[in-house]
This record gives structure tokens, C-alpha cells and sequence, in this order.
């Protein structure tokens, strides 16, 4: 008892660590969005580069990202209830797909802005350096952003956190793309500032289908990947007692995964015996696997 007791606190307080790790990284995002987004819309309108504010936008999208995995982080980690039998590990997937629609209007945006600039060419101005500087600024602050972020989503093993650095490193190269239009500009050649935004904008709605895509996939329980299938099949047929298994089943819930599978169990054992096969199974599954869960039935097999 008292080992069981010392194995759930030390599982508490794992809980409570990855929560902590995941608050701060967001609000770290948030925080940095919020200044960059603001520095970026100001000095582009003052500077008059359509790059830098489209690059401002897009960091003001990122707020809005970071407002939405803070709420879904929150309702991730509560527990199972009356409600919701399988827990709110769904929400990340939900998520992750406002993310990506996010993304994708934003990008959709640019890309419009961008175009009907291109068509009045003579309307684009000379901007002035210190966009140059504030582009070049952004570009360290978002790269150092996405490299914490990510370490921090790979440590916890959350998609949705990887979801949200990835959109971090997506405004490290729009920024890096809005520089050399900017510096283009600079040099005599204005119409490389609205196209630096288009191709910002072209890369983020590519983005954000992705995500947006990937996540809608899960909510609609797509399968798990053939290689992950595959070692729970081997992990199932590998456990003593198992003659064979038939309609294993898999789908997505948060970074977890819940699994239905059919067992082909010795017809002439007793029942207490098949319940302990059935357990068996299920422990394996479930410690060597992300298997938030898994059901078992039992198909008795009469041996020749």
C-alpha cells in the first residue's frame, strides 16, 4: 500500500510539473507576441514597409494562438468525470485545429493584401531602415522563442505545444523573408516588400492547413500510424495466454491513444483465468505504449 501511495504522489507530482512547464512556456509566447506585434504594426505603418505590418499581424495571430493553448492546456489536464469518461485530452486536438484555421486566415489575409498591392506598383513607398532593423530584431526574438518552445513541447510530449512552436518558427522565417524584401526595397527596388509579404503569406496558410487538417483527422478518429498499430499488435501477440487477437482499433485522444482489440483466448480455461490474460494485456499495452486506454474482449477459441 505504501508503495502504491508513493507511486501516485511521484505521478502527481509529475502532473503538476508538466502543467507548470506548459503555463510558463505559453505565456512566455504570449508575452513576447504581444510586444513584438505591437513594435512591428507601429514602426511598419511609420516606416510605410506593407512587409513588416503583414509580419506584425501575423504575431498578433500568434496571441490569439497562445489564448487558445493556454484554455486547452487548462481543460487537457482535468481528469475524467461524470461528463467526459475518457478525459479532456481531446481539447489539445481541438486546439490545434483553431490553430491551424487561425493560421490559415491569416495567411489567406496576407496574401490578398499582398496581390493587390503587386497590381499598383507605383503606390509602394521607400521605406525607412529602422524596419529593416525591427524585421531583423523579430527574427532573433521569434527564432530564440520557437527553440525554447519546442524543448519545452518535446519534454512534455504535448503536439499541441509543438503545434504552437512550429507556429513561432513559421513568423522566425516570414520574418527573415520580410528582411530581404525590406532590404530589397532598400536598395532600389520597392515591389520586393509586398512580395516578401505574399510569400509570408503563401507559407503561413500552408501551415496552417496542415494543422488544421491533422487535427480534424483525429477529432474524426483517424487511425493511429501503421508503425504504432503495429508495435501494439506485436506487444498484444506477444503476451502469454494470447492465442491471437482480431478488430484492433485506434484512435487519437490528445497525444494519447485509445484502443479496442479482440482477444482469442483457450475456450477451456476458466473465466477468472481469461480476466487475468485480459489484464495482462492490458498493463503491457498501456506501460510500454501512449495508450490512454484500451478494451479488451475475450473470444474463447476451442484448441484442436
Amino acid at each position: 500500500m505504501g508503495n502504491f501511495t508513493e507511486e501516485m504522489g511521484m505521478e502527481e507530482e509529475s502532473t503538476a510539473k508538466t502543467k507548470r512547464a506548459v503555463n510558463k512556456s505559453i505565456w512566455v509566447s504570449a508575452f513576447v507576441n504581444l510586444c513584438l506585434s505591437i513594435c512591428q504594426v507601429i514602426i511598419g505603418i511609420v516606416s510605410g514597409s506593407q512587409g513588416l505590418i503583414a509580419d506584425g499581424i501575423h504575431s498578433l495571430s500568434d496571441l490569439g494562438a497562445d489564448f487558445v493553448a493556454l484554455v486547452a492546456a487548462w481543460k487537457s489536464q482535468k481528469k475524467a468525470d461524470t461528463h467526459y469518461h475518457y478525459g479532456y485530452k481531446r481539447y489539445e486536438n481541438l486546439a490545434s485545429m483553431i490553430l491551424g484555421g487561425l493560421l490559415l486566415v491569416v495567411g489567406i489575409g496576407m496574401v490578398w493584401s499582398a496581390v493587390h498591392k503587386l497590381q499598383s506598383p507605383e503606390s509602394i513607398p521607400t521605406v525607412h531602415l529602422i524596419a529593416l532593423w525591427t524585421a531583423l530584431g523579430s527574427l532573433l526574438a521569434k527564432e530564440l522563442l520557437f527553440r525554447y518552445m519546442l524543448a519545452v513541447a518535446q519534454k512534455v510530449k504535448s503536439s499541441m505545444l509543438i503545434a504552437n512552436a512550429w507556429h513561432a518558427r513559421s513568423d522566425a522565417a516570414s520574418s527573415l523573408v520580410v528582411s530581404i524584401g525590406i532590404i530589397g526595397n532598400l536598395a532600389g527596388f520597392p515591389i520586393l516588400d509586398p512580395i516578401a509579404a505574399l510569400i509570408v503569406g503563401f507559407v503561413v496558410s500552408k501551415m496552417g492547413w496542415k494543422f488544421l487538417w491533422d487535427a480534424t483527422q483525429d477529432l474524426l478518429d483517424k487511425s493511429i500510424s501503421e508503425d504504432q498499430v503495429a508495435a501494439i499488435a506485436a506487444e498484444i501477440a506477444a503476451t502469454p495466454g494470447v492465442i491471437g487477437f482480431h478488430q484492433l482499433k485506434t484512435r487519437k485522444a490528445g497525444d494519447l491513444i485509445l484502443a479496442d482489440v479482440h482477444l482469442d483466448i483457450d475456450g477451456s480455461i476458466t473465466v477468472a483465468e481469461g480476466h487475468i490474460i485480459a489484464k495482462a494485456v492490458k498493463a503491457n499495452v498501456m506501460s510500454k505504449h501512449p495508450v490512454l486506454y484500451i478494451m479488451i474482449h475475450v473470444d474463447p477459441v476451442l484448441k484442436k
